[in-house]
C-alpha cells in the first residue's frame, strides 16, 4: 500500500482548488448563487458561447453566475472581458431581460451598470457567431 505524505496531499488538495481564486472572490464559472450586499466585488472567469440559441447570442443552457438581490433597490456593474464577438445576457423577475453586446469602441469590455429590484437574476456571457472564448466577469456593488 502507497502512503503520501501530509505535505504531497496539502499541495494537491491546494492545487485542485487553485481554481477558486485569491481570497474567494475569483472563480471558474459554475452554476452558483451570490447575495446583496456584496461584501467585495465578485470576480469569476469562464468560457463564452454556448449551445442555446437565444437572442443575445449562443448561451450554455445554465447561467454562469446568479445573483439575488435582496434589498429593495440594488445599483450593480456588471462587466465582461473577453474575445471575439461575445455578449452578456441578464436574466431576472418579471421578465426583466437585458442583452448586451461588444462593440469595436469599448476596448473589448462590456460594462452594463444598472439599479435593480429585488429578486434572482441569472447572467450569461454567449457569443453571437458560436464560438468559444475565455472571459473574466467581474460584479461590483
Amino acid at each position: 500500500m502507497r502512503r503520501f505524505s501530509p505535505l504531497f496531499l496539502a499541495l494537491v488538495t491546494a492545487l485542485s482548488l487553485g481554481a477558486l481564486g485569491t481570497a474567494g472572490t475569483s472563480v471558474e464559472a459554475q452554476s452558483r448563487i451570490a447575495s446583496t450586499p456584496l461584501a467585495e466585488p465578485l470576480e469569476m472567469t469562464g468560457t463564452t458561447g454556448g449551445r442555446e440559441a437565444s437572442v443575445c447570442g449562443n448561451i450554455d443552457t445554465t447561467a454562469g453566475q446568479t445573483v439575488q438581490v435582496t434589498e429593495a433597490f440594488a445599483s450593480l456593474t456588471f462587466e465582461v472581458q473577453s474575445q471575439g464577438d461575445y455578449t452578456l445576457l441578464i436574466q431576472g423577475p418579471n421578465g426583466f431581460s437585458e442583452c448586451v453586446f461588444a462593440h469595436n469602441y469599448d476596448g473589448g469590455v462590456i460594462k452594463a451598470p444598472g439599479l435593480l429590484n429585488q429578486g434572482r437574476y441569472q447572467v450569461f456571457i454567449g457569443d453571437r457567431r458560436g464560438q468559444s472564448h475565455p472571459y473574466t466577469l467581474l460584479i461590483t456593488q
